[in-house]
């Protein structure tokens, strides 16, 4: 067996709505509903530009999850979530625009560039930009 990549990962949102316009907003994904779930699941597929659904946002379910800040301690040592990205002024413009909080990484000997940011449910985006 080998791994031929990242499928998709998944959030449990306290606020589905503000989380999923994050994600259509700063990174221009298109969210959909999930097509195999039952007619009303308050969950949404987030779709990449390639229309490869690689987030999945789901509705906290204390049933599920426990409390929300139960929720956000079981993914204990997850620190962030890598994104290969294009466009790296757009984004950080995007950024400026929200209002968001975000870190640059230049790295020039690798041709390389990152923006660091976290969506509304904390969760760390590194956003790659190779190339410049």
């Amino acid at each position: 067996m080998r791994v031929e990549g990242l499928e998709h990962f998944n959030i449990v949102a306290a606020d589905i709505g503000r989380t999923v316009a994050f994600y259509e907003k700063l990174l221009g994904l298109d969210a959909r509903e999930i097509p195999v779930a039952p007619k009303g699941y308050p969950g949404r597929w987030i779709y990449d530009g390639n229309d490869q659904p690689i987030i999945h946002v789901q509705v906290h379910d204390p049933e599920r999850h426990g409390a929300l800040d139960e929720a956000r301690a079981t993914t204990g040592a997850i620190d962030h979530v890598a994104l290969a990205c294009t466009d790296f002024e757009d984004t950080r413009l995007r950024c400026e625009e929200l209002g968001l909080d975000y870190r640059v990484n230049d790295v020039p000997k690798m041709n390389f560039r990152q923006i660091f940011v976290s969506d509304p449910d904390n969760v760390l985006l590194e956003l790659n930009f190779r190339g410049g």
